[in-house]
């Protein structure tokens, strides 16, 4: 292992003046075959200091410019897709089919930066004019994760750009060589130096340095719900902005009069796209009990069809977990239902004794109370129940502390405005899967976070308000 993942700080490519350094594992063979660089305090420092003073700089140039600026950073993005896809199968596991969706997705705010528009307030007297402009909040501190390396933190870098601020980025250890090729991406675009900053490392000390550090304007993380919770409080102490995008458990309601094939087809696609490893997954599937059977023998057919394997394989569906620890989590998951008395349909296990493969898993009678249904398993493990009364699903898909996405089916216009205003989530997609968009915002409510990515809402996450209130001066005389 003679390649290593470096750091970006100041515009310069580094190891880290402390020389740490941690394994890459390709998840498909559990072998390490890089090492990544870990930032220390002092090159932490050196980042803050880079970040402020660019801000400065880059507050100033315009939206146009910047717009520009990020639209040269998308193509060259699109033109490396095959190159920085090759790197996400490899550190991460997805299909090489899916990390190209993401790389050449990957393209955000360009046009959006151009809109950050201010109002004028008629005043109460003549001679007063009354600006409300939005302005760059400052440097900002993001952390991304690893199930989507390229697409979660471009929404973090390219939103402060756009913006007018300059951004820390700490991306995941587990996804260096993407990441780093992202980056590479700005600053060939001509993003000046010091305005992103990329660093790796221990995470919870990279947190409790950046966060409290007086430069830093603003939070922005993806992530799991306990750390979430533990950086918001660390930013609330010191009164900064945050927007958190934590896990989800989201239901998947198939009404009567749904079309059964209809949502196997897609809740099959987006149960096991990223082997579940998705925020934003469905996780809790409620099927009318009139297409119940059809539905469950159908899901089970489709999970049992596909292909698991290394990402670089053709026709492989679904690539390995990203780590170890997902996979006793995964069976730890089962064991818990089993005990319960559910029913293992299909799955249920690993798959091997290389890599960290997983079944496609299937289960049935799966009690409400089990760590399954109450807690998010971030893994290709699908639990159906039935039900008969819409107001009771939707009370069973509201009951859990969190709030990221829901997705329902049905042909009643009627039935699909009551689950639009019932279901208590950021996101709720019915009859396709329509979230993640760019130009839509992406968030939760509850316990899954507050604050979006996306759209007009996304860009102003890194703005703040001035109102302006002035009187007309007399010119001097002549």
């Amino acid at each position: 292992m003679t390649e290593q993942a470096q750091i970006f700080i100041d515009g310069a490519w580094t190891g880290g003046e402390a020389g740490r350094c941690g394994d890459v594992i390709d998840p498909a063979s559990g072998q390490a075959f890089a090492t990544v660089a870990h930032a220390s305090l002092a090159d932490l420092d050196r980042a803050l200091r880079a970040a402020a003073r660019s801000f400065a700089e880059w507050r100033t140039v315009s939206s146009y410019e910047r717009s520009k600026l990020l639209r040269r950073a998308a193509d060259l993005l699109r033109q490396r897709t095959e190159a920085i896809a090759a790197l996400v199968t490899r550190e991460q596991g997805k299909p090489l089919s899916e990390a190209r969706l993401e790389v050449a997705g990957s393209a955000w705010y360009a046009e959006e930066g151009r809109r950050a528009y201010g109002r004028l307030i008629p005043a109460r007297a003549p001679g007063i004019r009354q600006l409300v402009v939005k302005e760059p909040i400052g440097p900002v501190a993001g952390f991304s994760p690893w199930n989507f390396p390229v697409s979660q933190a471009v929404r973090k870098i390219a939103g402060a750009l756009a913006a007018g601020c300059s951004i820390i980025i700490k991306c995941p250890e587990e996804t260096p060589f993407s990441c780093i090729e992202l980056v590479r991406c700005f600053a060939d675009a001509g993003v000046p130096a010091g305005v992103v900053n990329l660093v790796f490392g221990e995470p919870a000390e990279i947190s409790q340095y950046l966060i409290p550090a007086p430069q830093i304007r603003k939070v922005s993380f993806t992530g799991s719900i306990p750390v979430g919770k533990r950086l918001g409080m660390l930013a609330a102490q010191h009164v900064k902005r945050c927007t958190l995008e934590l896990g989800g458990h989201a239901p998947f309601i198939v009404c009567a009069d749904a079309d059964p094939e209809e949502a196997v087809k897609l809740g099959i696609a987006l149960k096991f796209r990223n082997a579940g490893q998705v925020c934003a997954a469905p996780s809790r599937f409620y099927v009318h009990e009139r297409h119940y059977r059809r539905f469950t023998d159908a899901f089970v057919a489709g999970a049992e069809q596909l292909k698991v394997g290394p990402g670089t394989e053709p026709g492989v569906n679904m690539g390995p977990l990203a780590n170890a620890r997902r996979l006793e989590a995964m069976a730890g998951f089962v064991a818990d239902a089993e005990a319960r008395g559910a029913k293992v349909l299909t799955g249920g296990r690993r798959i091997g004794n290389q890599g960290n493969f997983f079944a496609a898993t299937v289960l049935t009678d799966v009690p409400e109370d089990a760590r399954l249904m109450v807690e998010e398993p971030f893994g290709p493990l699908a639990p159906i129940a039935r039900f008969s009364d819409l107001d009771d699903v939707i009370a069973r898909a509201n009951s859990l502390p969190y709030g990221l996405a829901a997705f329902a089916f049905t042909r009643s216009e009627r039935n699909a405005t009551y689950l639009g205003d019932r279901l208590e989530s950021g996101m709720v997609s019915i009859n396709h899967f329509g979230i993640a968009a760019p130009e839509t915002p992406f968030g939760g409510v509850k316990e899954s976070g507050y604050g979006s990515e996306g759209g007009s809402e996304g860009l102003e996450a890194f703005l703040q308000t001035k109102f302006i209130s002035q009187v007309g001066l007399r010119e001097a005389a002549a």
